[in-house]
Order: C-alpha cells, then sequence, then structure tokens
C-alpha cells in the first residue's frame, strides 16, 4: 500500500508556504506560519524531525536539561501537526520553480504551488573520502552513533573527528562499546570545553590527537584500520569493529541551486537578516544557510524568522509599509 494512500490529494490546492525541509527549521517556521493564519504545506524526503533524531543527547537546547534528538524531534513534529501544519514526509522534491511570482514545487506524487517558499534542507553527514570508506559502508562505517552504535555493543569502535558531534557521539559509545578510539587530525578539540571534559574522564576512551585515518580494512566486515601518527610521521594499525566519520556536514543545496539561489564558496545559501534568498518570496533558514552557527535553537530562530518574513511578504501588515 502507498504511504499517500489516505492523504487527500492536495496537488491542485493554492499554499501560502511551502517549506522544503522538516527538521529543526522546517517545522519551526510551520508552527509560526499556521499560527499567522497561512496555508501551509511541509515536504521532506524522509521522516519529520530532521537530523536532530540522529543526537544521541541534547543538552544545549533551552527548556531540556537533557533530551535525546529522537525524543526532542518527535514533540517538534507533534507540536506542528497538532496546530494544523500539513506534513508530508517521506514525499522528496525533485525540483523548484521559483522565478516567477507563483512558486511551483514538484515530488515524484504532485506539483505544488505556493504563494512563498522556504527552503530548510539542512545539510548532510561528510564522508572521510578514505580507502575503504564505500566498501565497508553499512558493513562497520556508520554516519551516525545512536542509529548504529547498539550494534557494536562490546566491541572496539573508532570515532572519527573533533568536534561537537564526535565528542557526543564518542561520549555515547562509551556506554555501549568496551573501548572508544578517538582520532582528531590537530592537536586539541574543536568541541565545546565541557564535552571534551566529560570525554577525558571516561577511562573506555583513548584520545588519539594529531592522528589521520588513512584507510579503513577488512573482509566482510570493517576489522581495522591505518592511521598516521602525524607528530612522529609513523603510519600504524589498531584493529577495530566499527568506523564511525563525524567529520561535520555540507549542506543540501543542489535543489535551491538549480532554481536559482544564490550560494556561497562551501555551497550555503545566501540570506539577510531576515532569511531572504536573491529570489523574491523565496527565504531559507537552518543548516543549509550560510549563518555560522549550526544549532538546533539558531535553526528554530531562523525558522520563525523566515516564517514571520514569509507572512509579512504575502499580506504587507502595516508595520512593513
Amino acid at each position: 500500500m502507498s504511504i499517500f494512500t489516505c492523504r487527500r490529494d492536495l496537488s491542485m490546492d493554492k499554499w501560502d508556504v511551502i517549506i522544503v525541509g522538516a527538521g529543526s527549521a522546517g517545522l519551526a517556521a510551520g508552527i509560526y506560519t499556521v499560527r499567522s493564519g497561512l496555508k501551509t504545506l511541509v515536504l521532506d524526503e524522509k521522516l519529520a524531525g530532521g537530523e536532530i533524531a540522529d543526537a544521541p543527547i541534547i543538552v544545549n537546547y533551552p527548556g531540556f536539561v537533557e533530551v535525546s534528538g529522537r525524543d526532542l524531534a518527535e514533540k517538534m513534529a507533534n507540536h506542528a501537526r497538532k496546530l494544523g501544519v500539513n506534513i508530508h514526509d517521506l514525499e522528496a522534491v525533485t525540483k523548484l520553480d521559483l522565478s516567477s511570482e507563483t512558486k511551483k514545487v514538484t515530488t515524484p506524487v504532485a506539483e505544488y504551488e505556493a504563494k512563498t517558499v522556504i527552503l530548510a534542507t539542512g545539510s548532510h553527514y561528510k564522508e572521510a573520502c578514505v580507502k575503504g570508506e564505500k566498501e565497508f559502508r553499512g558493513r562497520g562505517v556508520s554516519y551516525c552513533g545512536v542509529c548504529d552504535g547498539p550494534f557494536f555493543k562490546g566491541k572496539k569502535v573508532l570515532v572519527m573527528g573533533g568536534g561537537n558531534s564526535a565528542c557526543i557521539t564518542s561520549l555515547y559509545l562509551s556506554g555501549i562499546a568496551s573501548q572508544v578510539l578517538v582520532s582528531h587530525r590537530r592537536n586539541a578539540f574543536r568541541a565545546e570545553e565541557s564535552l571534551v571534559k566529560d570525554l577525558k574522564s571516561k577511562p573506555n576512551v583513548n584520545l588519539l590527537l594529531d592522528t589521520e585515518l588513512q584507510e579503513i580494512k577488512g573482509d566482510k566486515k570493517v576489522q581495522a584500520v591505518s592511521l598516521i601518527d602525524k607528530a612522529a610521521g609513523k603510519l600504524f594499525e589498531v584493529s577495530v569493529d566499527a568506523v564511525f566519520v563525524q567529520i561535520g556536514e555540507a549542506p543540501n543545496s543542489q535543489l535551491a541551486v538549480n532554481s536559482g539561489v544564490h550560494v556561497d564558496e562551501r555551497g550555503y545559501i545566501k540570506i539577510d537578516m531576515h532569511q531572504r534568498t536573491n529570489l523574491q518570496g523565496v527565504f531559507s533558514a537552518g543548516d543549509v544557510t550560510n549563518h555560522p552557527v549550526k544549532q538546533v535553537g539558531t535553526a528554530v530562530g531562523q525558522g520563525i524568522t523566515a516564517a514571520l518574513e514569509a507572512y509579512a511578504f504575502i499580506r504587507q501588515p502595516y508595520y512593513r509599509k
């Protein structure tokens, strides 16, 4: 049975706002556009909630001393749905036509029209681009600790990276794996000091600073990695059962680029302080933008701003005249 069977055909409806992306920014935008009386549709190729669902734990979102990413994602999605936001998750956008006054958004099942569009397509995990990575993807190479960590209970794993995501993933895995090796190519972590302090306190975590992953080895699954000690200039091998790549993210902006939206040299959508892009009636929010801070809180704030700016664009309220 198709996942769209129970949905009323909305392709002929005219929307005030179509939000592409159902992560933190997209859901926050949807909540505010609906509350502003705008007819809103949210589309996402994945389940509503976005990349935060992959986070083992979140400790810096106001109101939650500690919450799993999955729980926070579900709360945001449920909040939006209860307010009346139409969310079509598992419906990928394949084409955007944003050049005219009426915006067109195409998916495999319909073509939708809207007065405004908010691009909140987020980002994806960067690959390490080392030998063996593609070969062992899904067979010991992972980009999501909370997704695949439980498969390696009592095993020895390597985490590659030195930022917040690498430290959070390592802390999570330290409660599952027998030993966690953390390889970072610099001589100091870039993560928040509190995370690094927690990581150093774990007896089963070993920090390998100034080391760089060269190759992932194995037969039918990951069995070892080759690393280079940059200070000594020596190559060495370590036996591991899994490699978790946590070296940052890259923007999901290709659809936007194809539709004429301007991006910076790294592919992030260029926005002004009002979340406006270079195209009239097209806004952007969250990790896909060139905003320097990539956090759940900033994504939510950007989503809210984009929503209110979309409202102002459509309704032209007195305070904007």
